[in-house]
């Protein structure tokens, strides 16, 4: 299990204040700590508003909209870490081992973000929450440290399952960045 940072440590932190609906303390909390500080420092990436959105449904005690604020924010970590990872295993060089463990930081870190909101994702978009997984899954058994009986680490074989991550979260995040409609 990958170790929290001030930022999974700060969700953490929000999302108990939500559940026991302590939303006045939930948003100091959020007000004050890494998470928004890292919202903030993301503000150009896509998708855009979140740091404002979240403030908003923690105003408005809506604990339902926190969650899908967050879920939105931290899928939007693990893609673009997977996009990154892609990317730097994409570069010629090195050896395939150091390659192996390049994918197997960037797998931790995905994780330690992707962890955090995968119930709330399977909830809202099961099949999105499996593909994630799976690929996650065929990531790892790709990155794993070469054995004396194992074949010989491909790092490029992680590529392709860093992608399906990317490409799930990716739409994930679309169609989430819209509210669904409760009264109907």
């Amino acid at each position: 299990m990958p170790k929290d940072n001030a930022v999974t440590t700060n969700f953490k932190h929000v999302k108990f204040a939500v559940q026991a609906k302590k939303f006045d303390v939930a948003l100091q909390l959020f007000e004050t700590g890494a998470l928004r500080a890292e919202m903030r420092a993301r503000a150009s990436t896509p998708p855009a508003g979140l740091e404002e959105a979240t403030r908003a449904a923690l105003r408005a005690n809506d604990g339902v909209e926190v969650e899908r604020q967050l879920m939105i924010f931290f899928a939007a970590l693990a893609r673009d870490l997977a996009l990154e990872a892609d990317r730097q295993l994409a570069e010629p060089g090195g050896t395939p081992e150091r390659r192996a463990a390049t994918g197997r930081k960037f797998l931790e870190a995905i994780w330690r973000y992707y962890n955090l909101v995968d119930f709330a994702i399977a909830m809202r978009d099961n099949k999105t929450s499996v593909a994630v997984r799976l690929a996650f899954d065929e990531a790892e058994t790709y990155a794993k440290p070469v054995t004396a009986a194992a074949a010989p680490v491909d790092p490029t074989k992680i590529r392709q399952p860093l992608q399906r991550i990317a490409q799930a979260l990716s739409a994930l995040i679309e169609t989430s960045s819209t509210p669904a409609r409760r009264d109907s």
